[in-house]
């Protein structure tokens, strides 16, 4: 799966949840990429591991061998997650407003 298709699907799921009931203006897609970005920041500030489970001691994810899949259903936490849910939140918008995201993200690289 290419990123525009993974951008679709992140904005079916948002749709099918219900986000999208209510039309949000863009100034709210950046206001709430911004507060993802300072959770995570949060997050950084306390020491926090860059993913975690509630229900679970800090510890069992802090190593990188660890199997996530054994807290499916669990809500995630972390400075990694956060970082996610700005990304999530961009693609959603890149997939409402069908951008070619994965083209323009090679083009400014290029450009870098």
């Amino acid at each position: 799966m290419n990123l525009n298709e993974f951008a679709k699907e992140v904005h079916t799921l948002a749709v099918e949840k219900g986000w999208w009931e209510t039309e949000r203006s863009f100034a709210e897609i950046i206001a709430l990429c911004h507060s993802e970005l300072s959770e995570a920041l949060e997050e950084y500030r306390d020491n926090k591991p860059m993913a975690y489970f509630i229900d679970e001691p800090i510890e069992c994810c802090l190593k990188e061998e660890t199997n996530f899949s054994n807290w499916h259903g669990q809500k995630p936490e972390g400075i990694a997650t956060e970082l996610a849910d700005c990304i999530i939140r961009i693609l959603d918008w890149c997939g409402k407003e069908n951008i070619n995201i994965e083209k323009i993200i090679k083009i400014k690289h290029e450009y870098n």
